[in-house]
């Protein structure tokens, strides 16, 4: 995204505190700075101190496989038009969950032909964002691949990427240089 942030990253120098904040946002030992995103939800107190512990649990210890849970962020982030956030997670997690360029790019374009297992997870995506809920036809072969718990995680995984999509979008949250552009 090339417009100008509405809602400026924090720039350091940080607050000890704020530093502090920041360092647990990202993966140990990151070889990168603190992202845009994380020093923009810094700006308010509340958001900064309890989005970190649901963003974390859900990727650091959900019930989910990597896979499809990158494939549920990556399509709800395109389906959101955030190249910001997709980025991140294509060039950061992508790999990681076993995805190819070829599959990632597929999670940005509508149509895009998936393995079967993978079409019916981007289907589920799609769908929670369409109408915010999951057809029968959807929610059958979910059912009988998840357990409920994971269902559940499936859907907040969803939701919670479209919040972070609306905030990195209407913020304008500058793309970070490393993260993967999507395809044209």
């Amino acid at each position: 995204m090339t417009a100008t942030p509405r809602i400026a990253p924090l720039e350091p120098p940080f607050t000890p505190a704020l530093a502090e904040m920041l360092a647990k946002w990202m993966p140990p030992g990151s070889p990168v700075p603190p992202l845009a995103l994380f020093r923009t939800i810094a700006h308010h107190d509340v958001l900064r101190e309890k989005m970190r512990p649901l963003g974390a649990a859900l990727l650091g210890r959900g019930l989910l496989p990597a896979r499809v849970r990158e494939l549920l962020i990556l399509r709800t982030t395109a389906r959101n038009a955030c190249a910001y956030e997709w980025g991140v997670h294509a060039a950061a997690f992508g790999a990681l969950a076993g995805l190819d360029r070829a599959t990632i790019d597929a999670t940005w374009i509508l149509g895009r032909v998936v393995a079967t297992d993978d079409a019916l997870i981007l289907r589920a995506a799609d769908e929670l964002h369409d109408t915010g809920t999951l057809t029968d036809d959807t929610y059958a072969p979910l059912s009988s691949r998840f357990d409920a718990p994971a269902l559940l995680e499936l859907m907040s995984v969803c939701g919670f990427y479209h919040l972070i999509s609306f905030i990195a979008n209407a913020a304008r949250v500058p793309l970070e240089p490393w993260a993967l552009r999507p395809p044209t």
